[in-house]
């Protein structure tokens, strides 16, 4: 890999680079690979220097690396949920948003080398600038200081956040979980039908059952179809998981419904 573009560092930047490092908790070798890990491509049209290179290349190289760790991390804390929803967790964990939050914390944003215009538009503020950099410096930990480093900066920097999407999986989305199961049995794809509305206007509570091919499963009440729904959901989630008997051996719908 190239020297940093910004070779001829001033001993303000070597300065700021030893203090960013501090920041980041990690120890360089030397501060030229986390120099280059904050250059942006914009910066390139001013470095007037023939073997100039920005952090793609080490953004790419952070990347991999990244989608590793929280995947093995995944693997080994949640060892109940099925390969869906552990990706679901991953996704949001390495999305841009996700990305840009930690390096707005780390005040990524501040030490970047980039271009007068891209200064001026908004750039180091700018979420896919940022969620590159911070992709760009894990590449450049995994260069300069080993994989465990790296592995080590991602989880101390994400864990929370894989904590959190941990916890909503399952939890929330119980129409999703309900279809996987069913789809997963072939037992078809589960319907929604208001079966009653109850109080005022202002202050209405909906009644809904859910079917597959015709099979009461579940009956919810809510504040409004969405939460009914969810509830009869996680009612028919909960008895699919116990066994096979659900509201009776032989409940149709069209039969006698009370809430």
């Amino acid at each position: 890999m190239s020297p940093s573009p910004n070779s001829q560092r001033s001993p303000e930047r070597t300065a700021q680079l030893l203090q960013f490092q501090r920041q980041l908790g990690v120890t360089f070798p030397s501060t030229e690979l986390l120099d280059l890990a904050l250059t942006h491509p914009s910066y390139l049209g001013e470095a007037h220097e023939e073997d100039a290179e920005s952090n793609q290349r080490l953004e790419f190289l952070g990347d991999a690396l990244l989608g590793l760790a929280v995947s093995e991390y995944l693997y080994h804390r949640y060892t109940e949920l099925p390969e869906g929803e552990l990706t679901k967790i991953k996704a949001a964990v390495v999305s841009e948003p996700a990305l840009c939050q930690v390096a707005r914390k780390l005040s990524v944003g501040e030490q970047m080398l980039m271009g007068r215009g891209e200064d001026a538009s908004g750039g180091r503020d700018r979420a896919s600038v940022l969620a590159d950099a911070l992709e760009a410096i894990i590449g450049a930990i995994l260069v300069d200081v080993g994989t465990d480093a790296a592995r080590q900066f991602v989880l101390r920097h994400l864990g929370e956040d894989i904590e959190v999407q941990g916890s909503h999986v399952g939890s929330h989305d119980h129409k999703s979980r309900l279809q996987e199961l069913t789809q997963s049995r072939a037992q078809g794809t589960p319907t929604y039908e208001v079966v009653g509305e109850e109080g005022p206007d202002h202050s209405k509570t909906f009644v809904v059952e859910v079917s597959v091919a015709s099979t009461l499963l579940g009956r919810g009440r809510g504040g409004s179809k969405k939460e009914a729904e969810q509830e009869a959901a996680k009612r028919a989630v909960t008895g699919l998981e116990a066994g096979p008997s659900l509201l009776g051996p032989s409940r149709r719908r069209g039969s006698r419904r009370g809430a």
